[in-house]
């Protein structure tokens, strides 16, 4: 708890006087009885005020009354501020001068005024714990409630400044004395935390809350035990306060206390018998804290009172905690009350391996001489030597080696204390064990030696000892690298490498990826280390593989060339080394890509501006996508790398070069909103006409991100806006499509009249309109509408509303109906279908309401499968369709389609069985319920085929006939069979178990074989197509008509719904 106690113990105190310049610290209290002491107190702490201070301020500073009246009656503004927004009433309330604050209110002073920490002149005045200065304040009015930026209001100040007798006067005035600061304070929890008795006493007599808590669940008992005012939670304990009350991490006022070593509120709370181990929400008690942060006292009267020293929620002990930070008193205590020396935490690590990790010597000594095991595994099977090693304690190493330990045992991952002292660069420790006879040739599981890890970590010293011992320099771990490798990646000053070269170790060996030290020289960016090489053998010659060697070995030849990895990552000083040494600038990776182009994808200025110095080319480009450098910083948006490569000298640059796909980089640029590129490029003559494989242009893309000031910089170069792509849609298109209002604006204003208005629509007939009713962009449908040329429904016959109310864009429709007539709603298709099919279709149930509110008719049908409204969302399963336009829209239900199906099949045919049970509410015709189709099927033939049991019964109930014979002479319990043959069989047997049974005839049955057979051999089972309609997502390339096969024995039937006039899509 003591290590954040400061962000704890955040309750905000005033301090009147802090950074101000005006004000000093607060005065000694005076007797009221000796004013002119006051005065001259006063007068005597501003003797040094600064004279560029307004007059008055300088007056009241200097407790001159009179001065101060002369100075108002001479209009001296009495509200003036200064820097940081105080008035002279905050100067006057600060000093505690009555009279001048009546004289400054009298005069027009704002008593309420607040500074820029929004603190009143009330504030002001409890906080110097002046009562006349108060009494005057309260006698005009000041607001007793007012907040600072804290929301702590003046009985917050009284309370931490120990203002009793102002506080006195605040609280009859006030209607809330729990009210609570911004940290969810109260006056009580402030004056517990200053340990103000009296203070605390007069708010409990006022009625505080003794129990209120913070935002912590901090009460006021936390405070007063964490800061050790025992008189406070005496008197707190004594007004009712819980003792074992627990804030949000399960901390009791005990863990309070303890943490911060109270050990006369520890003595006294434990008296009171609360619970010496109670854990908080980390599991740890009292006596953790108190070891953790030393409180030695503490700890003894946690043990005398019987706590616990082996307990933890996370197996950590006290011990532990005593080990953590030295706390040799208290371990040494633990220890002599029972505390298991070798008790292991979660991580297995014993007391002694966090001594030694922390090299407390005398808590080693301790452990050790109690019996602590120094070969006890920790973490990762690490002994306790290992962690002295590790971190560098060398007097810990010699307490820790006993005469049989075996110094080369290694941890879990094979590792030796020598790989551990040679990683923490001790050398003291790195010599002790070498003295001692540990292996330095030794290999962990990665096969990395303690020179591997003394090289990683830069450990000069160690790296020397480690070689002269013999330690080998071109050893390989089993990722391939040798300590040079791992210098060259970590070496900054260039000592390591220097040595393990003049000790012959090999540059140019390769790791099992193929890179040398060179590489990873370069991509750490190294460049000393680059020097040291080259100087030893030219870099050429270290990168450079052979035929031979690619022949033989693929795996030995590195995928990129360091030059790639320097200018990735933009290291500048390495590449200018590089660039010296080796021929080909343009030396490509894998995919094509060059140095240039890797440092134009980042950024890299410098890298940039030295390899087109060194002749890089800004043209040549990738294999796979035929990108060059332009594309990659036009794509990256670093517009100074495109400056640089346009601008290269002695280099032909077509700043109109393409991609695969035909992608210019002043596409790219627009496409990825880099608007600074996008001008650069077209400052230097980039085509604003190019299109791409799919015949986009710039503008194109412009429209899509919404770019307003490329779009305006690509219509200044001529950009056209009528410009198709292979779709046929235009920059307007895209603009609607993507709700780009401020784009597509853009973009009216700029379409010439003299344009015919064959742009308006796409190869598909959609025009903008269309699109962005789709999509339910309200701002371009309003823009869109105010053009003459869209106020006339055109293009495909599948309107604008059929789009809206398709996608459920009931705002839109509205506007779309109030702008171009309620005849709209009558609109159809090139199939005959009005937007009231298009939703019910779609079940949006706002939209039919809409629809029909208009005068939209619920039983017109379309002229491809003359179905209604209601059939399509019967068919479909659109309950709350069905539900609006059977009970509200009065839809006829004895329509019937092409089929003669009704609604009422079309529901069972699917299986939508609510439907059904809409629809059969509504039917109380006998005549309707045997209605047939074509293949003279009752709804119950099919609603029995689909096995609708509900809906079914609900048809017997209303008297559907159950002797009714379809075509194939089948009844309704017939027809539940799975297929035909198994009818047949159902009606042999049925005709052998009841040969009078009216289901089936004899006579009917050989004709029902006959026809069955006949049928099968000549005819192919009848396959009906179901009613869709097509959305249209956008930007889809394809288009798929809707279409659903339907069941065998189903009545339904139909062809495609939507042809390609009315539902292609992007």
């Amino acid at each position: 708890m003591r290590s954040d106690r400061a962000s704890r113990v955040c309750i905000v105190v005033l301090e009147e006087v802090e950074e101000d310049e005006h004000y000093s610290s607060s005065p000694p209290p005076i007797p009221k009885s000796s004013p002119n002491r006051r005065r001259c107190h006063h007068a005597s702490r501003r003797a040094t005020a600064q004279d560029d201070k307004p007059s008055l301020l300088r007056a009241i500073f200097n407790v001159d009354t009179e001065e101060v009246r002369s100075l108002i009656f001479k209009k001296e503004d009495v509200n003036i501020q200064d820097n940081e927004k105080r008035t002279p009433l905050h100067a006057a309330a600060y000093l505690g001068d009555a009279e001048i604050i009546e004289l400054l209110i009298l005069s027009g002073a704002r008593v309420n005024g607040k500074d820029n920490k929004w603190l009143t002149p009330l504030h002001r005045a409890v906080a110097s714990c002046s009562e006349d200065a108060v009494a005057m304040l309260l006698k005009h009015s000041a607001d007793v409630n007012a907040r600072d930026k804290n929301w702590q209001t003046p009985l917050h100040v009284a309370a931490s400044n120990k203002a009793v007798r102002c506080a006195e006067a605040l609280l009859p005035l006030l209607s809330n004395v729990n009210v609570s600061d911004r940290a969810g304070r109260t006056a009580l929890h402030h004056a517990a935390f200053s340990g103000h008795v009296e203070m605390v006493k007069l708010l409990l007599s006022r009625g505080a809350n003794i129990n209120a808590f913070d935002k912590k669940d901090r009460r006021a008992i936390h405070w007063a035990a964490y800061m050790g005012h025992l008189e406070v939670v005496k008197l707190l304990v004594a007004s009712g306060a819980e003792v074992d009350c627990k804030d949000k991490k399960a901390y009791t006022p005990l863990h309070a206390a303890a943490s911060s070593g109270m050990s006369s509120t520890v003595h006294y709370l434990l008296s009171l018998g609360v619970q010496v181990n109670e854990v908080n929400a980390y599991g740890n008690t009292p006596l953790h804290l108190a070891c953790y942060n030393g409180q030695d006292v503490v700890v003894g009267e946690l043990l005398e009172a019987g706590a616990k020293v082996n307990q933890s929620k996370d197996r950590k002990t006290p011990l532990h905690m005593a080990a953590t930070h030295g706390r040799f008193s208290c371990s040494q205590a633990l220890i002599q009350n029972g505390a298991e020396v070798d008790r292991e935490d979660k991580s297995r690590n014993t007391a002694l391996h966090i001594a030694a990790r922390y090299g407390h010597e005398l808590i080693i000594t301790a452990l050790i001489k109690h019996g602590a095991n120094t070969t006890k595994r920790g973490i990762h099977g690490m002994f306790p030597l290992h962690l002295a090693a590790l971190s560098g304690f060398s007097d810990c190493c010699r307490k820790l080696l006993s005469s049989g330990f075996v110094i080369d045992t290694p941890d879990d991952f094979g590792r030796t204390c020598l790989h551990a002292a040679a990683a923490g660069g001790n050398l003291e420790c790195l010599n002790l064990l070498l003295n001692i006879g540990a292996d330095f040739n030794r290999k962990d599981k990665f096969g990395r030696a303690p020179l591997h890890y003394a090289s990683a970590n830069c450990n000069y010293q160690c790296v020397f000892a480690l070689v002269g011992s013999g330690a080998g320099v071109n050893e390989l771990d089993q990722r391939g690298c040798s300590p040079l490798h791992y210098a060259a990646a970590a070496d900054t000053d260039g000592k390591c490498v220097e040595y393990l070269l003049r000790n012959d170790a090999e540059p140019g060996v390769r790791d099992k990826q193929g890179y040398s030290a060179v590489h990873y020289a370069s991509a750490y960016g190294r460049t000393l280390c680059l020097e040291l090489m080259a100087s030893e053998t030219p870099l050429d010659a270290l990168t450079e593989t052979t035929a031979t060697d690619v022949l033989n070995d693929s795996e030995s030849q590195a995928p990129i060339n360091p030059l790639h990895l320097a200018a990735h990552h933009g290291h500048c000083g390495s590449l200018e080394v590089l660039l010296s040494s080796l021929l080909d600038v343009d030396v490509r990776s894998p995919e094509g890509r060059t140095p240039l182009s890797l440092a134009c994808s980042r950024g890299h200025q410098e890298c940039v501006s030295l390899l087109l110095h060194h002749g890089a080319s800004p043209m040549t480009h990738d294999y796979i996508h035929k990108k060059t450098a332009l594309h990659a910083a036009a794509l990256n948006g670093h517009p100074e790398c495109l400056r640089m490569l346009i601008s290269s000298e002695n280099q032909h640059i077509n700043v109109d070069a393409q991609d695969t796909n035909g992608q210019t980089p002043l596409m790219l640029a627009v496409l990825s909103g880099h608007t600074e590129c996008a001008y650069s490029l077209l400052g230097h003559g980039a085509s604003v006409e190019i299109s791409d494989r799919w015949g986009r242009t710039a503008l194109h893309r412009g429209a899509v991100t919404g770019l307003e000031e490329c779009v305006e910089a690509l219509l200044q170069r001529g950009a056209s806006v009528c410009a198709k792509d292979i779709r046929g849609r235009t920059p307007l298109h895209l603009a609607s499509a993507c709700g780009r209002v401020g784009v597509l604006g853009v973009l009216l204003q700029s379409s010439s009249s003299s344009h015919t208005n064959s742009y308006f629509t796409d190869s598909q007939g959609y025009t903008p309109l269309h699109w962005a009713c789709y999509n339910g962009y309200d701002a371009c449908v309003e823009l869109l509408l105010e053009q003459e040329v869209f106020r006339a429904i055109k293009g495909s016959s599948f309107s604008p509303l059929h789009c809206a109310v398709m996608n459920d864009n009931e705002g839109v429709a509205e506007m779309l109906i109030d702008s171009l007539g309620a005849c709209i709603v009558l609109t159809t298709d090139a199939k005959g279908r009005t937007p009231l099919h298009a939703a019910a279709f779609s079940d949006h149930v706002e939209c039919i309401s809409l629809l029909l509110s208009h005068g939209a008719q619920a039983n017109t049908t379309d002229t491809h499968t003359h179905r209604t409204a209601l059939m399509m969302a019967a068919l479909n399963g659109q309950t709350n369709a069905v539900e609006v336009l059977v009970s509200r829209a009065k839809a006829d239900l004895t329509l019937q389609d092409v089929e003669r199906n009704t609604a009422l099949h079309l529901a069972c045919s699917r299986g939508h069985e609510t439907c059904a049970l809409l629809i059969l509410e509504k039917i109380s015709d006998r005549n309707l319920i045997n209605c047939t189709n074509t293949m003279l099927q009752t709804p119950l033939h099919v609603a029995a085929k689909k096995g609708l049991t509900v809906v079914v019964q609900e048809l017997l109930g209303k008297g559907a006939s159950v002797l009714a014979v379809d075509e194939n002479g089948y009844t309704p319990a017939l027809a539940c069979a799975p297929n035909r043959d198994v009818a047949d069989c159902l009606a042999l047997i049925l005709n052998s178990m009841m040969p009078t049974s009216p289901m089936v005839t004899i006579a009917s049955l050989p004709q029902t074989l006959i026809n069955h057979h006949h049928s099968s051999s000549n005819t192919s089972n009848h396959v009906s197509k179901g009613v869709a309609f097509d959305s249209l997502p956008p930007l889809r390339p394809d288009h798929v008509s809707y279409c659903r096969p339907e069941r065998p024995l189903s009545s339904v039937s139909g062809d495609d719904e939507l042809n390609d006039s009315d539902s292609e899509t992007y």
